[in-house]
């Protein structure tokens, strides 16, 4: 199967998301941003990080900085489970490719969508949560919220290289 850079498939016209539950409602993330998805395990804590950094893990030799995305849409927290996941995405940058992981409280399933089917996310005062979703569409009789994968973080990640610069 081809794929574009938007994650349409190649002469179908539909693309492939990944879903995940958070909070009680559903979220996915281009399929073509996933780079791993790997059950919870302890970070190493970073000082003066952003309230939604969790700190970061060592994959493979990469420091991949860790977000929680309860945090960043200002959930109610919750205990990490079983269940409870990182999802590891890759980013384009102003920078180039960067990897980053979310905290999920457990990844559905890879659904196919038709881009008719995605609406846009209504108006409303709801700070910079606009700015990363995509859309809104429905899956199995239940509304999926479409993320920007390059968005959704930003505001978390400083740009590569700014830390030395601050050093």
């Amino acid at each position: 199967m081809q794929h574009d850079e938007s994650g349409t498939v190649a002469g179908v016209g539909t693309r492939q998301v990944l879903t995940f539950s958070l909070g009680g409602e559903i979220y996915g993330v281009d399929i073509l941003r996933v780079k791993e998805i790997r059950g919870w395990s302890p970070v190493t804590r970073l000082p003066r990080s952003t309230a939604a950094v969790l700190g970061v893990l060592n994959l493979r030799g990469a420091i991949v900085p860790i977000i929680d995305l309860r945090v960043r849409f200002a959930l109610q927290s919750a205990d990490f489970t079983p269940v409870t996941v990182i999802i590891v995405l890759s980013l384009h940058t102003g920078e180039g490719q960067r990897e980053c992981g979310i905290v999920v409280d457990g990844v559905q399933d890879v659904a196919d969508i038709t881009p008719d089917a995605v609406r846009p996310a209504p108006s409303m005062n709801a700070g910079d949560t606009a700015e990363f979703i995509e859309g809104i569409t429905t899956c199995d009789e239940k509304m999926l919220i479409l993320l920007n994968a390059d968005k959704l973080v930003s505001s978390d990640l400083i740009p590569a290289g700014a830390e030395r610069d601050a050093a």
